[in-house]
């Protein structure tokens, strides 16, 4: 077993079986020194030079942060124990990356420390929390100090079990980075130490929510800001000319600069993404932060609903008195707020687990502006609940005149059922190329006339920005998820669920000439849902 780690990695195989020759990383000379004078750039000596327990590296792409952070490994590996030294464990996004990583150290090793470093391929097996093993490919070099590097193909699920100096690199793109980043700061407990480098892969990515924390000093991640263009002033083309044998001139540096950069063509938001660290609002971003942003105020309800998985058991009585209790505590307030005089439309994306269940209710002003009442969320909601918070929620809405639903998947029954309640008043939306290229351009338009009024949320912002185009077609990809201030996954919720409101809107209010009777008992909406105060053919209790 790994000293304290709880992870045991298989003994290597015979050195003898191994193969003559093992990566060594990028191409660099035999005789490169990394301590000579010149070689290190000022950003890549901050970087060394500062021994935060936690740090982070925002950069754009080829700024050699790996570079650096595989001599200060080294340098951290070389030293004994008693004198500082800790084991690092390098994960990378992809093997290739691990096999590059692992031959700088070998180098390094050879170099500056004065040990002639064997690289070692061998399993790495990742005990996970549940007794089960998982193996990983790895590579590893052993110092005489007793401590070790070693370079590991994918994220081991039980990271906790890792103790030392844990380097997580290109951390926008593995496929758990938040897990990742939830995980290593248990390490900080045993006095290891965390590097996380990476370029930017979206605003939504939570590698760029650590980035905004640490700005807004939410985390003590100490950030270095390492853009392409800083990494050039400071002299990334000489080290290229020094590798490749090129001339440097400051006109041939300007020259290969732009090739660079004019190599990403009109696609201006990748090339600020990868080379600048601006992170892209997303692929064809169809909103902006800012343009989402002046659409919102302040003061608009979101009703949060979420059930134990046990509770879709429960005996049918207390499922219904558990819903009724939660639409008068938290809904009846609400629906008797409502103007009378203002035609009022919902729109839901649904979902059972995973996603979050969002209804949406906007009214209609004086300017056909359309300002969102209130949003009602739900998660691991089952069914009937849902059925039965939708009925509740359109019955109470004055002058309810339109609803459109997401009858994809599960979304079906609860699509039909609410066009069995309310007619023509509802629409059951099967969602397909052509009807995102009809009703979401509409949806976009209205941010930039101001004419939508969102809830002043970061949920809902998220949300908005996930917004993008796809192969022509205005849609949440759906390959994009993303955590929510509760920790849980979000795909664009409340946002499918606006597009959803503002087509029934479209289509307009669906008149009856017909006078209502009076409310029994109470003239707040909703009360007349119940069974003391109706007939039991319409109750839903």
């Amino acid at each position: 077993m790994s000293e304290g780690t709880g992870m045991a990695p298989i003994l290597p195989r015979d050195p003898a079986s191994l193969p003559e020759e093992l990566p060594r990383g990028a191409e660099i000379p035999e005789d490169h020194d990394p301590l000579a004078a010149g070689v290190l750039m000022a950003h890549q000596l901050d970087w060394i030079e500062d021994e935060s327990d936690l740090k982070t590296a925002e950069k754009g792409r080829r700024t050699g942060v790996t570079y650096a952070e595989a001599l200060d490994d080294t340098l951290i590996a070389a030293k004994k124990k008693s004198e500082g030294g800790q084991n690092v464990f390098y994960i990378g996004d992809t093997k290739d990356k691990g096999r590059e990583f692992i031959g700088y150290v070998a180098h390094f090793a050879r170099i500056v420390a004065g040990e002639l470093a064997r690289i070692e391929d061998f399993m790495f097996e990742d005990e996970r929390e549940d007794g089960s093993s998982k193996f990983i490919s790895a590579y590893r070099i052993r110092f005489s100090s007793g401590c070790r590097v070693e370079a590991l193909s994918s994220r081991p699920e039980n990271i906790r079990g890792l103790q030392g100096v844990v380097v997580i690199d290109e951390a926008a793109f593995h496929k758990d980075v938040r897990a990742v980043l939830d995980a290593v700061n248990a390490l900080l407990i045993w006095g290891g130490k965390i590097r996380v480098i990476s370029t930017h892969n979206g605003v939504l990515n939570p590698f760029n929510e650590l980035i905004r924390e640490a700005k807004a000093g939410k985390t003590p991640f100490k950030v270095h800001f390492i853009p392409f263009k800083k990494a050039v002033e400071n002299g990334l083309f000489r080290r290229v000319c020094l590798i490749t044998g090129k001339t440097w001139s400051a006109e041939a540096e300007v020259e290969w600069e732009e090739k660079i950069r004019s190599s990403y063509g009109p696609r201006t938001s990748a090339m600020e993404q990868e080379l600048d660290a601006i992170p892209s609002e997303a692929e064809g971003a169809a909103l902006t932060r800012v343009q989402i942003e002046a659409c919102m105020e302040g003061g608009i309800p979101i009703v949060r609903w979420s059930l134990p998985d046990a509770f879709k058991n429960y005996p049918e009585h207390v499922r219904k008195a558990e819903c009724k209790a939660f639409c008068e505590r938290e809904l009846k307030p609400l629906l008797g707020a409502l103007d009378p005089r203002r035609p009022h439309y919902l729109g839901q994306d649904f979902a059972r687990k995973g996603d979050a269940s969002d209804i949406l209710v906007a009214a209609t002003d004086a300017m056909l502006t359309r300002r969102t009442q209130f949003i009602v969320e739900m998660r691991n909601v089952p069914f009937d609940q849902q059925r039965d918070v939708l009925y509740y929620v359109g019955d109470g809405l004055p002058r309810f005149s339109g609803a459109a639903l997401d009858a994809t998947g599960n979304g079906a029954y609860l699509a039909e059922k609410a066009v069995q309640r309310w007619g023509e008043r509802a629409l059951e939306v099967k969602f397909t190329v052509e009807w995102y290229r009809v009703n979401s351009p509409p949806y976009i338009e209205a941010f930039a006339d101001r004419t939508m009024v969102l809830p002043r949320h970061e949920d809902v912002l998220r949300d908005h920005q996930a917004l993008a185009y796809v192969k022509g077609i205005i849609k949440v990809p759906d390959d994009m998820r993303y955590k929510g201030a509760d920790g849980f996954e979000r795909h664009g919720d409340t946002a499918i669920a606006g597009v959803l409101m503002w087509h029934a809107s479209t289509l307009g209010p669906v008149e009856y000439g017909y006078t209502p009777a009076p409310r029994v008992g109470s003239e707040q909406p909703g009360d007349w849902l119940f069974p003391e105060n109706q007939s039991a053919e319409r109750s839903i209790w």
